[in-house]
């Protein structure tokens, strides 16, 4: 596990499976139907239960498709989190196509909709970096980098966790991570 503290809050980096998280918020890579799909997506909509999907049907119906970049909340059914912020990240078309910068929307959407919900710990899972395609270092790098530039200009959220998938997912985060706010000397 690796931490730094940002502003009033701290970002953390943890190996594990993003459904067992306690944070009163987890984010789902979703698809932009909200019904549910592969990988974090399915494994939300599983282990949260059919409440998720209803309240995503009653979403999509009142939205249409959630356009990537931007993210809605629901409950998280019967997993420990009390929300799950859905967020549609970009398919990686070489660099070309602003995914970097739809990218680090995903984050700030959601850490906005946290605070306005008066929630206080977050989860992210690496979004995009599945399916999606995007390059881990690059994805690592852009989500540190708009949670970070969040955490600067915003008091109110603790906590943010980024669960991640594998050593080498937590291999590419950490050095992110440590790029972005080189960890303190001991004196």
């Amino acid at each position: 596990m690796a931490s730094v503290k940002i502003g009033k809050g701290v970002i953390v980096l943890k190996e594990g499976d993003i459904t067992l998280q306690e944070t009163e918020a987890i984010v789902n890579a979703a698809n932009s139907s909200l019904m549910g799909g592969g990988g974090v997506d399915g494994a939300i909509h599983s282990a949260g239960g059919p409440a998720i999907l209803e309240e995503c049907e009653r979403i999509s119906a009142s939205i249409g498709r959630l356009e990537p970049g931007h993210a809605v909340i629901t409950t998280a059914g019967r997993m420990a989190a009390r929300f799950v912020i859905h967020t549609v990240g970009p398919v990686w078309r070489g660099g070309k196509g602003k995914e970097p910068e739809t990218l680090a929307s995903c984050y700030r959407e959601s850490l906005k909709l946290a605070l306005e919900e008066g929630i206080r710990t977050i989860s992210f899972p690496s979004i995009s970096t599945g399916a999606y395609g995007y390059p881990l270092d690059d994805a690592a790098r852009v989500a540190l980098k708009a949670v970070r530039d969040f955490l600067e200009a915003n008091d109110g959220i603790d906590e943010v966790v980024f669960i991640l998938w594998g050593k080498t997912a937590y291999s590419a985060y950490e050095k992110a991570l440590y790029a972005l706010a080189p960890p303190k000397k001991k004196r």
